[in-house]
């Protein structure tokens, strides 16, 4: 595992503190290396870099180069990271615990995110002074879209380097510049990404990465008075936090904050295709996944026949340490998390609950924080268990009778993530499609997340949108730039 350290203003910074935190592998529970902590005397040395490369008067400030000219870095990075994939994947996995195949797919859509928004960042350029349509021919206006300033990115463990990429691709295609704070519980990858912005001769300031804990480096950033703006990923716990905190300064956040996700199975489904939807869209990155379709709501004509099917499948699903080949269920990314889990469950059944399968750890590993793939029945509306977001692989089941039904069972949520239909009538899904309270609806599948299209939710799942071209925009200032063009005098006021 590399030994890095801040990565400040275009170079390795040792905390002054010279604090670091353990990195623990998940599927072994062994210490493998350290990250540095941050606390808020490095993230004001971080913010100043930022601002001053932000605001550098030399010409070569970031800001105000062009989206052509920031493309050739994003493109850059991207091919580096393709470089070097065979490496970050499996530090990905063992930093993480997600099963080897999936870490390679994320890997794939940094790259391809880096690509897209370096052509969104060359179409940016042929936006500027896009012109409005005045009532009065006496005036002309146009627009002008300005990069906001300095930002703080805060990104989540599960997804370590994807999301993070979500933010800095575009926030960096707009002309800002950055402070990534990841996680401390997988932050390797993205310590890894501040080696090639080295490689690839980033301007110093422009990107700074900081480990550490959320109260030590993540308050400070959000609280900073020169960070013009905040993007978060995480718990809606912490999310109310950074949103009370970034209001004192009338700072701007945009914030996805998960989910408890519904997926409706209609009785005409083919079951076969129905079930593996049902539990990749549950169970994939170990069930560690905002948008998790965690809440199964099916007709109760097939609930029976399709529990079971369900169960079978369950029992095939490889369990294993993530670097295996085959393995799709990897361990809970720590030991906290990991109990959190376990107890959602055991609190499932004194609430009466019925655990149809796992709930357990797999007999199989006795190290690691494995958790086995669990269905959960018996269910009422009014159980933890239907309530809140778990973020492990833990599927819970209603069954409905009617259309009406359940879009009522799938709204009965405080979130707003995301939502999935199973059906063969396509009129029934878009009626659902319209009914979900969601940003996001899956049509006979459950997941499939892509760089061009918008992401984020509503209600207590966030707000503000990543991804496709409005991921870039809420890194930008819409400025009209309004000019008097007649020759006469504007007559409001007459000379004695």
């Amino acid at each position: 595992m590399p030994t890095r350290q801040l990565f400040i203003d275009g170079e390795w910074r040792e905390p002054v503190q010279r604090k670091r935190i353990p990195i623990i592998n998940p599927a072994n529970e062994q210490t493998i290396g350290d990250i540095p902590a941050a606390t808020a005397e490095e993230m004001d040395i971080a913010v100043e870099a930022a601002r001053k490369a932000f605001f550098r008067n030399s010409g070569k400030d970031w800001s105000s180069t062009t989206g052509a000219h920031r493309a050739k870095y994003l493109r850059a990075i991207a091919a580096k990271i393709k470089d070097r994939k065979v490496e970050l994947v499996e530090l990905e996995a063992i930093d993480s615990g997600k099963p080897l195949e999936e870490a390679s797919l994320d890997m794939d859509n940094v790259i391809g995110c880096f690509e897209y928004f370096a052509g969104i960042a060359e179409r940016l350029d042929s936006e500027q002074r896009t012109p409005v349509s005045l009532p009065m021919e006496t005036f002309k206006c146009h627009l002008l879209k300005e990069p906001i300033g300095v930002v703080g990115l805060i990104s989540p463990w599960n997804y370590p380097l994807l999301m993070a990429i979500w933010k800095v691709a575009p926030a960096l295609a707009s002309g800002c510049t950055a402070i990534l704070k990841p996680s401390e519980l997988a932050s390797v990858t993205c310590l890894e990404l501040a080696e090639v912005c080295m490689e690839v001769g980033l301007p110093p300031g422009v990107l700074n990465i900081l480990t550490g804990l959320g109260p030590e480096a993540g308050a400070p950033l959000v609280t900073h008075p020169h960070v013009a703006k905040i993007s978060f990923t995480g718990s809606d716990t912490t999310g109310v936090k950074i949103m009370t905190a970034a209001a004192q300064l009338v700072k701007p956040v945009t914030l996805e904050l998960g989910g408890k996700s519904p997926i409706v199975v209609f009785e005409d489904v083919d079951l076969d295709t129905a079930a593996e939807w049902t539990l990749f869209g549950c169970f994939w990155t170990n069930g560690q996944i905002c948008s998790a379709t965690s809440r199964l709501l099916v007709h109760e004509s097939i609930a029976t026949t399709f529990l079971e099917k369900l169960v079978k499948w369950c029992e095939k699903i490889k369990i294993s340490d993530p670097l295996e080949e085959g393995c799709r269920l990897g361990p809970i990314v720590s030991r906290r998390q990991y109990e959190k889990v376990m107890k959602y469950i055991s609190t499932a059944k004194e609430e009466g609950a019925t655990i149809l399968c796992g709930g357990a750890r797999p007999e199989h590993l006795e190290k690691g924080y494995f958790v086995q793939p669990t269905i959960i029945t018996d269910v009422k509306t009014s159980m933890q268990i239907w309530i809140e977001e778990v973020f492990g692989p833990v599927l819970c089941v209603k069954t409905f009778a009617t259309e009406d039904e359940a879009v009522e069972l799938a709204n009965d949520t405080h979130y707003g993530l995301a939502a999935a239909v199973i059906s063969k009538d396509l009129d029934r899904c878009e009626r659902m499609a319209k009914a979900f309270q969601v940003g996001a609806v899956w049509v006979n599948c459950s997941q499939p997340c892509f760089y061009q299209a918008p992401w984020g939710g509503k209600k207590r799942s966030g707000f503000g949108r990543e991804l496709g071209e409005r991921g870039l925009d809420i890194y930008l200032n819409v400025k009209q730039v309004t000019r008097y063009v007649s020759s006469e005098p504007w007559g409001w006021y007459k000379s004695p």
